[in-house]
Order: C-alpha cells, then structure tokens, then sequence
C-alpha cells in the first residue's frame, strides 16, 4: 500500500513530472547514456564544455547513464519520469521489508512512513542516486536476514560462506559500482556488522563462539563485495576518484548538496524529527545489545549533520532500524502502571495481527494494477504537458534564442544553467560550466564562484575565455555588471535575459 501511494504521490501530488527535473544535471546524465548507446564505448574526454574541451572525464555512473538515456529514447521524459517513479515506489517497499526485518512495529513503521517520503523527497531526482538506494536497502536486509540479533536467532551461527553466496555478493556490487558511488557502502557496511559481531561477546554475556562465526561471515561478505567493486571500466581508479572527490574539502565545500542542512528553515520540522527518532533509536539499539544498528545510526547521523544529501539515507537506513529498537524497548519495559502495560501490550498484539494480515494480501497484484494506471494517466494532456525541465527554473524559452547564435559563440551560462544547455542542444553548443563538480575542480569552480558573483578580477576571467555572450538569471550580479560594461541584451523574459558582448 505504501508503494501505491509513494508512485501516486510522486506523480501527481508532489508533482514528479516537473520536480524530478529541477536539477539540470539530469540532463548530462541523459545525453552521456545516449552517447554510449550510439559510440558503444565510454567518453575519454569531456565532449560537452569549451572550458575544459578534451581533457580525461571520468564518467563513474555511466550505467545509470546508459539506463536513463534508454528509457529517454523509448519515452522521452516522461518514460524517465515514470522509471524514477516506479523505483521510489520500490524503495517504500523495500524500505517496509527492512522495517519488518528489524522486527519493527506495524503501527510504528505507519508512523514513519511520513518522515521517510518527506526527507527522501529532499533528493527526488531524476538522477543516479535513486537507483542506488534500491542497493543500499537490499544490502541492509540481506544484513539483517544474516546477522540474527534477536534473542531466538542468535544461538545459531549463519551458513557457511560459499562460492555461491561470494559470486552472488560481487555481482551485485559490480552492477552498484557501475551505477552510483555510493557502492562503497557495500563493504562498509559489511564491516560494521563484523566490528559489532567482534566486539558485542566483549560487552555483553554472548556466546563468542556463534559471534566470531557470524563477524568471519560479514568479513567475507565484506571481502566479495569490495572484490566485484573493482568489475567496473575503470578498476580500482574509480575508487581513488571517488574516494578523492569525497575527501576534497575545498572542492565539496562549494557544493550546495554537501553543505549542512539549515534546520532554521521553515519547512526543517520534519527533517528535525527524522535525525531526532535516527539519534533515539540509535541509543535504544545499544541498550539492547544492537551494536551494528548503533554505529551505523552514528555515522549516518554524523554524515547527515555534515551533507544535506546524507539525510534521504538517514530516513531510509535508519528509520527502519529505529523502529526495531524502538519495538523492543517498548516490550520490555517495566515498572509502568498496569493499565498502561496492558494497552501497551494489546496495541503491540494487535499491531502484529495487522502484520500477519498484511503478509497474506496479494500486495504485488495491486501495485502493478495501480503502477500500470499511473503510467497511463501520466499520458494525459492535463499531466505530459508539465513533465520536463520547468520554463520557471531553466532557461527554456531562451534556448530558441540561443539557438539562432553563430555555432563559435562561447555562452557564458551559470552551472544550474549548464546540464539543462547539453541536454537541450544534445551537446552540439558547449557550455562554460555544469554540475560535474569532480571533472571541474576546485580551482575551477573557485574561479567561477569569482565571475558569476563579480568580484574583483571578474573582468579578466571574462577576457582570458573570451566569452561572447552571457545566459544568466535575472537576479546575477554578473548580469548587472556585464550591463553595465556595455553588454547587449538579446533576449529577456522572467528567468533569464541573454547578453551579448559589444
């Protein structure tokens, strides 16, 4: 039921036919996937910008590229809308199962449900990040089916780690490495559950022997999914890329999604809630000899206090987790007033009558009769009319006056700009700048923050590229200053005015 919702939500009410194109990055995504469906090999060199023309780009979610400009192929965007979509709806869903396989509450994962959608829904993207938390959901329950941290399953030690299991393991890392960064959760959290298997007969009364067998299985765990990591057109390069790109704090600094959230935002209500239920279960989870569901509430909390774009995982990962503990705390507490233990108990029965119901119904069938009239809907006039980049956010009426400027032009456009310009001239016009951060660099977007701001030595980083014309939002205090220098305007409408050099 929480999936039907999620995809009817996503499309119709949250508005998913526009808001999942508010990031122009979706359009570089789109366009590399076509170009590798056409070239049948991957881009060397960067074939979109004339600022950095030919220099080596590594294009390290090239999958979800590849995935992405096929889907645009068959169905425009909206068939990318619809795919986005559909895989948020599977995150609801797996989101559930995790719930439920921390031993969860019904009515608490109910309770949750909004937390989640409202916090992921910070990063509700048409880009390669949502793919990746189908990944990192499926790793967590397959954690979770393993680690048996109930009292009933943790007298047995896991089966032995075959070959199987090991293969298995590395394929599916290799399909994450190929998609998103964000594969290097796969070992990481591997590790975590073997640290908390190690450690946990050090701190409470366990039988060592099953704990040490189960902390030697995640460490395999561990070990075949950093090995498929590598199963990627870049081997263990990509992973000094990444590992490099995350560490450069002067280059992450100037990011928007890496800095902090602002919880003096009036809209941070909820977000607040999420790190608050995150940090309580967290500690919960500790008093009940959880180990692993602790140190990862630590670390997600401590990288969504640090990242804006930390916090869709905090929602996903530990939420669930959260609930597990949450759960138990709540059956063993004592010293509560009988009346009160006694409508505790009953709701915490009830709740597991519901989920036994809940199992049996046909959940499958439902949600592919809803999936499959969403999809149709979404064809409509009323609703295809507003899919695709937003006339109020990017340069789209513009682009047609952009069109008609000589093919030599070098387009000063700001890097919000950037992704929408290569999607919308396919890459033929290049741009100045976009939203690939780890390509660009530090230096680079130190430069750019110079110009699009005007600050002193603005002038000399227009002369040294040799700009001819300016695609700039209302509001830049560049525009005004190009203005004022004797620029030209072309073209001006409520979003963005085009300057041309005298």
């Amino acid at each position: 039921m929480l999936s039907a919702a999620t995809l009817v939500y996503c499309l119709f009410i949250f508005g998913g036919g526009a808001q999942l194109f508010r990031d122009s990055d979706t359009g570089w995504h789109i366009r590399s996937g076509e170009w590798i469906l056409a070239h049948r090999t991957l881009p060397a060199t960067d074939p979109y910008s004339f600022s950095k023309a030919g220099e080596p780009w590594f294009l390290w979610e090239w999958g979800s590229g590849v995935l992405m400009g096929l889907v645009h192929r068959v169905d425009g965007l909206r068939g990318l809308a619809a795919l986005v979509a559909v895989a948020l709806a599977a995150c609801s869903w797996m989101w559930c199962r995790l719930n439920f396989a921390s031993g969860g509450d019904f009515f608490l994962t109910a309770l949750l449900a909004p937390l989640m959608i409202t916090t992921t829904s910070l990063h509700w993207l048409a880009r390669p990040h949502v793919f990746s938390w189908l990944f990192l959901l499926g790793a967590l329950l397959y954690a979770e089916a393993h680690a048996g941290l109930d009292e009933a399953r943790s007298k047995s030690a896991p089966a032995r780690f075959g070959w199987a299991q090991f293969l298995g393991i590395s394929a599916v890392t290799a399909v994450w490495a190929n998609l998103h960064a964000s594969f290097l959760l796969a070992p990481a959290i591997a590790g975590v559950y073997a640290i908390s298997h190690f450690v946990r007969p050090l701190l409470w009364p366990l039988e060592s022997r099953m704990e040490r067998a189960k902390a030697r299985w995640f460490l395999c765990a561990g070990l075949a999914a950093a090995v498929g990591s590598f199963l990627n057109p870049y081997g263990w390069r990509l992973h000094a890329h990444v590992i490099s790109y995350l560490l450069n704090d002067d280059l992450t600094s100037h990011v928007a999604e890496f800095q902090s959230f602002n919880f003096h935002d009036k809209d941070a209500t909820q977000i607040a809630l999420t790190m608050a239920v995150a940090a309580l279960g967290g500690f919960l989870a500790l008093g009940r000899g959880r180990l692993s569901h602790f140190l990862l509430a630590v670390v997600f909390l401590w990288g969504g206090l640090r990242s804006a774009r930390v916090l869709p995982l905090v929602a996903l990962a530990i939420l669930p987790l959260a609930n597990g503990a949450m759960t138990d705390a709540l059956r063993a507490a004592r010293g509560l007033r009988q009346p009160v233990r006694q409508m505790l108990d009953n709701a915490l029965s009830y709740s597991s009558r519901i989920r036994v119901i809940d199992a049996r119904l046909p959940g499958a069938g439902f949600l592919a009769v809803v999936a499959v009239a969403c999809l149709l809907l979404l064809g409509a006039p009323v609703f295809s009319s507003h899919i695709g980049f937003s006339k109020n956010n990017f340069p789209v009426d513009a682009a047609a006056a952009v069109e008609k400027l000589p093919s030599a032009a070098r387009l000063l456009a700001s890097d919000s700009y950037g992704g929408y310009m290569i999607y919308r001239f396919n890459g033929a016009r290049k741009v100045y700048f976009d939203g690939r951060s780890d390509f660009y660099g530090a230096d680079f977007m130190k430069q750019y923050l110079v110009l699009v701001n005007a600050r002193p030595g603005w002038q000399e980083i227009v002369r040294s590229f040799g700009f001819t014309h300016a695609l700039l939002p209302d509001e830049s205090a560049l525009k005004a200053s190009l203005e004022q220098a004797g620029w030209v305007p072309l073209y001006k409408d409520h979003v963005a005015t085009l300057l041309e050099a005298r």
